[in-house]
């Protein structure tokens, strides 16, 4: 065979391959499409993927059913949807705790955090919130590192787990106020916070949905938020960038990803259909009720704000010698 037929041929297989994916696009979606949830019911990654499937499912044209898979700190989920067909049948909703966090706790990670996966859209994001027991005597964020370096090993914090979120964020915060405070691990945000209330523990920096209607009632003080903006829920609390420690912002993000060589005209189709679905008002003011920020971002930001944090957090683990022990 000729240089020039075999160019010819490579370029009817191109085309035709092109063609093909072009055309089911335009069919997609023809059956319910699952979101895989790396968490049980309730919290910020579950309430992200309820927050979507309902109007998802009216912009789409088909039922958007939410699929809870918790287990082994997010990788039953993570590895499940990695090898399902890529076809955008089968979805991840992911939470950045795991797809940042866990390459760099984990020494054999059963997928990888770029190349098993296609980025589809950015969901939402939420602050966090630095709360302490009112027993701590402060009243605000200077005040508070000023206490804890005076006092060094006399507090307690709680985190949801060992790599959490929470224990990470806190270890961070550690390193950039040169405080020291004892760690103390549970399962889950409410068991942690019913020590925190009782005064067994005193510091616990967490999702606002996990201690705002105690900082309402009075039953904890919230010192700062760490996003760039103030919560609409707690409105008279500052910005850690307010209270005085700019250098110091946490924020969780939960993202839409479709496993790895789905083709692109099925991931345009599903980022439009997420872009329509939470620009819609009853989204929103969902999400406000939940206490979580809607904030779309289309593939190539996800995935530029995924390869941005994968070297940050790695650092800061690293450096606090986090481990899932």
């Amino acid at each position: 065979m000729t240089l020039q037929r075999i160019v010819g041929s490579l370029i009817l297989t191109i085309a035709t391959l092109l063609g093909m994916g072009f055309s089911y696009a335009q069919s997609f979606p023809e059956h319910p499409i699952v979101l895989v949830v790396p968490n049980p019911p309730g919290g910020l990654v579950d309430t992200s993927a309820r927050l979507l499937s309902e109007p998802l499912t009216r912009v789409i044209g088909q039922a958007v059913i939410v699929d809870n898979k918790p287990g082994a700190s997010g990788n039953t989920a993570y590895q499940f949807v990695a090898k399902a067909k890529p076809d955008g049948y089968t979805l991840l909703i992911s939470y950045s705790g795991y797809h940042v966090g866990n390459p760099a706790l984990m020494d054999k990670l059963p997928w990888d955090p770029i190349k098993d996966f296609s980025p589809v859209a950015l969901l939402t994001v939420s602050t966090n919130v630095i709360a302490v027991h009112p027993s701590v005597p402060v009243n605000n964020l200077k005040e508070f590192i000023a206490y804890a370096k005076a006092n060094p090993g006399k507090l307690n914090y709680a985190s949801q787990g060992n790599g959490s979120v929470s224990h990470i964020g806190t270890e961070i915060f550690k390193q950039i106020t040169g405080v020291e405070m004892v760690h103390v691990p549970y399962k889950g945000s409410g068991p942690a916070v019913q020590d925190v209330l009782a005064g067994q523990v005193q510091v616990f920096i967490t999702t606002p949905p996990s201690v705002m209607q105690h900082v309402q009632s009075g039953k904890l003080k919230a010192l700062a938020v760490t996003g760039k903006s103030r919560h609409p829920g707690m409105p008279n609390v500052p910005t850690t960038a307010e209270a005085g420690l700019p250098s110091f912002q946490l924020e969780s993000w939960v993202a839409l990803y479709a496993p790895a060589n789905t083709p692109a005209p099925v991931i345009t189709k599903l980022t439009d259909a997420v872009k329509k679905s939470l620009a819609l008002p009853e989204v929103k003011e969902r999400a406000d009720v939940a206490g979580v920020e809607l904030r779309y971002l289309a593939p190539a930001a996800t995935d530029a704000l995924l390869k941005k944090e994968l070297p940050f957090w790695s650092k800061a683990i690293k450096s606090a010698n986090i481990t899932l022990d």
